[in-house]
């Protein structure tokens, strides 16, 4: 078991990232931290808490990952890694689903293969309701049945069927083609259910794509879903953000913003600005539109800051939206540790907020 989530753990710690590679760096890319502004902390030991539950201290106490400073040089080499990731997840994906039984059918929607999950039930209420998931893995990870992880979670616990995007990703696909699927896949969705019906939901790079998403549809006047579910959303690709420091090597499954992070946001963005809304959404104009949203999030998360900062230009837009940041959690920690009480609990969470804001 703790292999499997190790496992899990390196799968979704390339589930995110951040910034431009120091050549033919633009407008937004990292600066140089100056000792004038900055705060030198003293080397000190942080101890696991003990206001987690056992199953999550097990993770935190483990020695963090090495394997994040290495970055592929070419797009030969990244597809080899993203294909070895795919092969280690398979069996704790079987394990997932075999503590979480769901039916799993693929579908093609648009062009866009996706996968229908069904859980055993569905809520009576949750009838006519459909979610949208889009997967995290830093547009890069966690493609096919690798990136069903969460979508297996939400099923299971909101009893509720759920439409999980296999979106096209980097090296071979960088910015747009991702948002570009989202988009046909929730317009494909709108022929059969009502917008106000329909939830959309993800995690890192899933919740910067899910905002991303969101704004795309308002710019091409479609009509917006009922409600969002936003988990860590990878929501700026510029190194821009307090926990992006405060929290390096503290977070267990980010560790650290060098290496990994910030090679697969230049992979997924290319040439284009990393402050482009569509991009790095927490730049975009909330103001004109979105829907209610649920934010979600842990103490020593490393886009905690994100989450926060997204959390906040929503409230100021005045849009319905709610932050819950959990103890001692690192990014995405509730989809990797899916035995905790606390990954039942976000969940169970993130389904009473649909079930209350989703129409019938």
């Amino acid at each position: 078991m703790k292999r499997n989530i190790t496992i899990l753990a390196l799968a979704l710690v390339m589930a995110i990232t951040s910034i431009l590679i120091a050549q033919g760096q633009q407008e937004g890319s990292v600066q140089p931290v100056s000792e004038k502004n900055s705060r030198k902390v003293p080397a000190r030991l942080i101890p696991v808490p003990n206001t987690v539950s056992p199953e999550l201290q097990a993770v935190i106490a483990r020695p963090l990952n090495s394997a994040l400073g290495v970055v592929p040089k070419t797009s030969e080499e990244w597809r080899l890694v993203v294909a070895k990731e795919s092969e280690q997840d398979t069996p704790v994906l079987a394990h997932l689903r075999k503590l979480f039984p769901v039916d799993i059918k693929t579908d093609i929607k648009g062009g866009v293969k996706t996968y229908i999950v069904t859980p055993e039930s569905i809520l009576e209420e949750n009838s006519n309701r459909i979610l949208i998931h889009l997967h995290g893995g830093g547009y890069v990870f966690n493609g096919g049945e690798s990136g069903l992880g969460e979508a297996i979670l939400m099923a299971y616990h909101g009893k509720i069927k759920v439409i999980s995007v296999d979106y096209r990703m980097a090296p071979d696909f960088p910015f747009p083609a991702a948002l570009e699927d989202s988009v046909t896949v929730y317009n494909e969705v709108l022929k059969t259910y009502k917008p106000g019906n329909i939830g959309i939901f993800g995690t890192s790079a899933g919740g910067g794509l899910t905002a991303a998403t969101i704004l795309k549809l308002r710019e091409l006047n479609v009509p917006l879903p009922g409600a969002a579910g936003l988990g860590t959303p990878w929501a700026d690709l510029t190194r821009t953000g307090d926990t992006l420091y405060t929290n390096e090597y503290i977070d267990d499954v980010l560790v650290t913003y060098e290496g990994l992070l910030q090679a697969c946001a230049a992979l997924y963005a290319g040439s284009h600005d990393m402050k482009d809304p569509l991009i790095s959404p927490v730049y975009g104009d909330f103001t004109k539109g979105f829907p209610p949203a649920i934010l979600t999030s842990g103490t020593r998360d490393m886009l905690l800051s994100d989450t926060v900062r997204v959390h906040r230009k929503l409230r100021q837009a005045g849009v319905e939206a709610c932050l819950h940041v959990f103890e001692g959690m690192s990014h995405a920690q509730y989809i990797i540790v899916f035995t905790s009480p606390e990954s039942r609990e976000v969940f169970e969470e993130i389904a009473r907020f649909f079930q209350s804001h989703l129409g019938q």
